[in-house]
């Protein structure tokens, strides 16, 4: 290597030192630079926006999905938003597969620093009619996978010290409604799950903590918000504004800036925490008629 080509990698170390040390600075306690975030499901979505943000505060991301297509239309996402993330095919209900995912980007990225268990799914089902299969699926994705990758990243941040682990819960951690008894189950489940790693390995300076999103505008729920042919709310959409005293949807990048403080050194003394972020929903009795 000629003297020139050490010098130009000395001078871009040097600039990426600079650049560290400047976000550093700039983010103090909310710096998330060098550290490994793995945000199960997160291809779109509401786990794209707490990845964007976590990349934004200097994290390297890693996501999964259960298909290639998903994957590399989410690499495409990422791509197309700055972003240099990793991207692998993994069922995160399946243990051995979440082993093998952990030791590959334990080996090709580098450990995991910060678990965002964001992948989830709902059936809206009314539970006399919903089937034990049905129920099993929607409990396996939404608590037992959260279990699985928790546990497969826990040693390795117990043995560098420490780590976050943010569980994506819901307003069914605490509410129940018409059509969701297995998704309100399994994200009631998912607060206690919280809980219990805080208590168990808090000790290991783990953090784990949950973020309860309310109502999201989203693709998904852009049905639900569209106007009718006469001009007015879709009747759900008038439903959610009145239970809201924000009064409207949330949007994907209002969880970005919780997303940061429970993954960044801000955090370091809340453990066990259910952060819910939905426009006063929890704490309104609602407008009386």
């Amino acid at each position: 290597m000629s003297e020139h080509s050490n010098a130009a990698g000395a001078k871009s170390a040097a600039a990426a030192e600079n650049a560290a040390a400047a976000a550093n600075a700039t983010m103090g306690q909310f710096c998330l630079c060098g550290k490994v975030a793995l945000v199960t499901g997160a291809s779109y979505g509401i786990g794209f926006a707490i990845a964007k943000a976590l990349s934004d505060a200097g994290a390297r991301i890693v996501f999964n999905d259960l298909k290639q297509e998903f994957v590399d239309r989410g690499l495409a996402a990422y791509r197309d938003a700055g972003i240099g993330a990793a991207g692998y095919v993994c069922d995160v209900t399946d243990e051995a597969a979440v082993g093998a995912l952990v030791a590959r980007v334990e080996g090709e990225v580098g450990p995991i620093d910060i678990l965002v268990n964001n992948a989830g799914i709902i059936k809206r089902v009314p539970m006399c009619d919903m089937s034990a299969e049905e129920f099993r699926q929607v409990i396996d994705v939404d608590l037992n996978a959260p279990f699985i990758v928790s546990k497969a990243v826990i040693p390795s941040m117990i043995k560098r010290g420490g780590g976050k682990i943010i569980n994506i819960c819901s307003m069914m951690s605490e509410l129940g409604r018409e059509t969701v008894s297995a998704y309100a189950a399994a994200k009631g489940g998912l607060k206690m799950l919280t809980r219990n790693i805080a208590s168990e390995y808090g000790a290991h300076n783990i953090q784990c903590n949950g973020i309860g999103p309310g109502y999201i505008a989203t693709p998904q729920t852009a049905p639900l918000r569209e106007r009718q042919p006469d001009g007015s709310r879709h009747p759900f959409d008038s439903f959610i504004i009145a239970k809201t005293p924000a009064a409207r949807w949330g949007e994907a990048g209002d969880l970005a800036g919780p997303a940061v403080f429970l993954a960044s050194a801000a955090s370091d003394f809340v453990n066990g925490h259910i952060l819910y972020v939905d426009g006063g929903i929890l704490a309104y009795i609602g407008k009386q008629p």
